[in-house]
């Protein structure tokens, strides 16, 4: 099959077909039945406005969100008391006294006020992420059972549809966000003239929402009883409902929705908070809706946006949406094979796998998701993907749907560059950059340093302040994770003016941790104290338990990456020698990884023992992924020491939650071990995902996700530690298929097709002068336009060859 497919192409006279499958085979979200639960329901977004679409016959429900609707304002929570106890802190905690550290961290170190309130901050100055409200469909004349059902989000569109037979017609509607035109659209048609008709409402009510902690809202409106909703919407001039207020007890953000009915035929009229339509042959109704986070007046911005989008047609507004959306989604494709449950609706399909039924094309299906979602959720000119990337239904929001920096928000956006989404991953890379002064302020009340810093919580109003509580809030290696991101970027693109932009950034970082590290008195290396493994506690010999540590393996793996980087970026910009010198000498005095009396990789300065051996966090084995430090070849015992820590960390019930399966899939991933890493894309989709194939926590948290995404795109390439490795991590669930669109470090695109477990073909794309070191493919000849190009063949299964901007290079055997 190989060589019949490698003759066609290395005649150049055809491209080389998909090896397994067929690429035309739908991506597509689909049930047999309505939402009846918020977790069932179908998200649609455009970056900034989102909505859940429930898909109901009889009445239905849209809810509604506006990415920067938060409650809270900005505060000063840095403690001045935190410099004061700091020397005495470090003491304590040199002198082996743990525990009495921790105390003195909780009573001085933390912020000022209640910080995040435990994760439920809605009521306080952190605030809380927000629902915008609902749009209540009421459908006359529908009742019972609706005939000939479906309900569908098609991956390829971003559009949800909904198709029922009901009093005699057939009814569709269509519903999505476009990011041309910042509206909600929903399409409404029938097949009987004079067939559509409905009353619609839009209101904002907390009884509407899921209760905290939960996703328990459903499809059906609540009792409002006399007084009605908190929040109803009004008519204006017969075809428009207007709902504007402030949340957080009407003393904060102003917000505005305008909902307008644009009709085919029939009778549009104004009825008690609502408007009724009858005997239309179509409808499209439009959303636009804004806050005045952005220092633009709500009311004005959404009525511009609506007027401007009730202009167009129908038919124009989708042309528009479909054309933007799918510039990003289609360039990447993938094809699993598929096992025939395809056909099957996306619920059945999950019970099937449940049941140790094969689905590929899940996976595949599972991994275009994540781009979908990441599309949808963060745009240019956006906010960034919060803990629940754009779609909330909470007042009070489980962990405030903030930005939690010890993980969360980072591994949302660990598919963006590997995905080919780069645009989509602006929106953090601009949040990170604002974080910046605040951080300084932090950085100088709290630690005397220069720089800047940041910790495990964040919110669109710059906190930057430890959280409440130390055991989880004292991680001020935050600040130095995100700045990762900024050279990912950089490491993709090749983007100089993007690097002149970022490394200032990243530079103060550093300059944080030289003010910050202190020499620890056993082996003199540096360490930062004090400080946490994320949400972690250890035992010490005598039996007492503490979280609150000295120099925790994350931080002295993370510091490492950001000394490496930063200097790595000084040297291609060709500034600040001495500088980076200092990093460098730094560098080689960080304590470094160890490996414990298990063989694991140590997660504390000490062979501590843990309380809790499976637990959600790994955060020691950072140096594997996202970093590059550890590695299957560089560092071999150290990867061995990872994954000893990976066995006995799933040995004892760890991957739990989503995000943590999904980060499981990454570490297998760099491991190469494709086996291990399919086993946990399966548990994953198995025992964290919902009907609506968002991750599961519990509750609902969207980082799982994207790390998914990240991990199977891992599993197909990587190209970290100055190479491109092919298929590093391939299953044998997988032994044919095709992935086209991925990018590596270096500017590079690429595309793979492998059969019987072995890559046939790839094409490399360059979008830089350089060389591209390939592994994974044996001894591969390369051609440039039809032209073969030499070859180094230096080491055993890579070639490594010069390339041209712009140019295509073809790799077969």
């Amino acid at each position: 099959m190989i060589a019949a497919l490698l003759a066609v192409w290395m005649t150049g006279a055809a491209e080389a077909p998909p090896v397994a499958g067929n690429e035309a085979m739908p991506m597509k979200l689909w049930y047999e039945k309505p939402a009846r639960r918020w977790t069932e329901a179908l998200p649609i977004g455009n970056g900034r406005i989102g909505a859940m679409v429930f898909g109901g016959f009889g009445h239905e429900r849209v809810q509604v969100n506006e990415d920067s609707l938060w409650t809270g304002e900005p505060q000063d929570a840095d403690n001045p008391e935190s410099l004061e106890a700091l020397p005495e802190v470090r003491r304590l905690q040199l002198e082996g006294r743990m525990v009495e550290a921790e105390q003195l961290t909780a009573r001085k170190m933390v912020c000022k006020g209640v910080g995040s309130h435990r994760g439920d901050g809605a009521d306080h100055a952190y605030g809380s992420y927000q629902t915008l409200g609902d749009i209540w469909f009421e459908f006359p004349g529908v009742s019972g059972e609706a005939a000939a059902y479906r309900r569908e989000l098609d991956l390829d569109t971003a559009i949800v549809a909904v198709e029922y037979e009901a009093g005699g017609a057939r009814c569709r509607r269509e519903v999505f966000s476009s990011a041309p035109d910042q509206v909600i659209v929903m399409r409404f048609t029938a097949d009987k003239p004079g067939g559509v008709a409905f009353t619609v409402r839009l209101n904002r009510d907390e009884r509407s929402g899921s209760t905290p902690w939960k996703n328990d809202s459903g499809i059906e409106a609540p009792d409002f009883g006399a007084d009605g909703p908190r929040w109803a919407a009004v008519a204006e001039g017969g075809d428009t409902l207007a709902m504007s207020g402030h949340v957080w007890g009407d003393r904060g953000m102003a917000f505005t929705a305008l909902l307008r009915v644009v009709h085919e035929g029939g009778v549009l009229r104004a009825v008690e908070d609502g408007i009724e339509l009858e005997g239309a042959d179509a409808a499209t109704v439009l959303l636009a809706a804004a806050t005045d986070y952005r220092g633009e007046n709500p009311e004005t911005t959404s009525k511009r946006q609506l007027d401007l989008a009730a202009a167009k047609s129908y038919a124009e507004l989708r042309a528009a949406h479909v054309a933007d959306y799918q510039a990003l989604y289609r360039r990447v494709s993938l094809d699993l094979g598929d096992s025939g449950a395809s056909g099957l609706p996306t619920d059945a399909r999950l019970r099937a796998l449940r049941r140790g039924g094969e689905d590929p094309h899940l996976a595949a299906l599972f991994f275009q998701f994540g781009r979908y979602l990441l599309i949808s959720s963060s745009r240019p000119g956006s906010l960034p993907a919060n803990l629940q990337g754009l779609w909330c239904d909470h007042f009070h929001a489980p962990w405030n749907a903030d930005y939690h920096n010890n993980i969360n928000d980072q591994m949302n956006y660990w598919p963006a560059e590997v995905a080919n989404l780069a645009e989509c991953h602006e929106p953090f890379l601009k949040l990170i950059a604002s974080w910046r002064e605040p951080g300084r302020k932090t950085a100088r009340v709290h630690y005397g340093a220069r720089g800047w810093v940041a910790h495990t919580i964040g919110n669109v109003w710059g906190f930057t302040s430890p959280g409440e509580d130390p055991s989880w809030g004292q991680f001020h290696a935050a600040g130095a994770w995100l700045c990762r991101h900024l050279w990912e970027h950089y490491e993709f693109s090749g983007d100089r003016a993007f690097l002149e932009w970022a490394y200032p950034i990243m530079k103060e970082s550093a300059e944080f941790y030289v003010d910050f590290l202190i020499e620890e008195s056993k082996h003199g290396w540096l360490v930062t104290s004090p400080s946490n493994s994320p949400e972690n506690a250890y035992r010490m010999a005598d039996g007492q338990v503490a979280r609150v540590c000295m120099g925790p393996s994350m931080d002295m793996q993370i510091i490492h990456d950001l000394y490496t980087n930063c200097a790595r970026a000084s040297e291609i910009l060709g500034v600040d020698e001495e500088f980076r010198a200092r990093l460098l000498r730094d560098r080689a005095r960080l304590a470094p990884p160890q490996i414990g009396r298990h063989g694991q990789l140590q997660e504390w300065l000490e062979d501590y023992d843990e309380p809790e051996p499976g637990h959600r966090h790994m955060s020691h084995l950072y140096a594997l992924h996202p970093g590059e430090e550890i590695t299957v070849r560089g560092t071999p015992e150290l990867a061995r020491a990872a994954r000893v820590t990976l066995e006995r960390r799933l040995a004892h019930g760890g991957g739990h939650t989503g995000w943590s399966r999904a980060w499981i899939i990454n570490f297998f991933a760099r491991l190469e071990d494709g086996d291990r890493a399919h086993e946990n894309v399966v548990a994953l989709l198995g025992k964290s995902t919902m009907p609506n194939l968002f991750d599961d926590h519990p509750p609902f948290q969207i980082d799982g996700n994207f790390g998914a995404t990240a991990g199977i795109a891992e599993m197909l390439i990587q190209s970290h530690g100055g190479e491109m490795h092919l298929l590093p991590a391939l299953p044998k669930a997988w032994p044919s298929g095709r992935v086209t669109g991925l990018r590596a470090r270096g500017g590079f695109e690429v595309d793979i097709a492998w059969a019987e477990g072995k890559v046939a073909h790839a094409e490399v794309r360059a979008s830089l002068d350089g060389r591209c070191r390939v592994r994974g493919m044996g001894e591969p000849r390369v051609f440039r336009d039809g032209k073969e190009v030499a070859c180094d063949r230096a080491e055993e299964d890579v070639c490594d060859f010069p390339v041209i901007a712009g140019k295509k290079y073809k790799l077969g055997q």
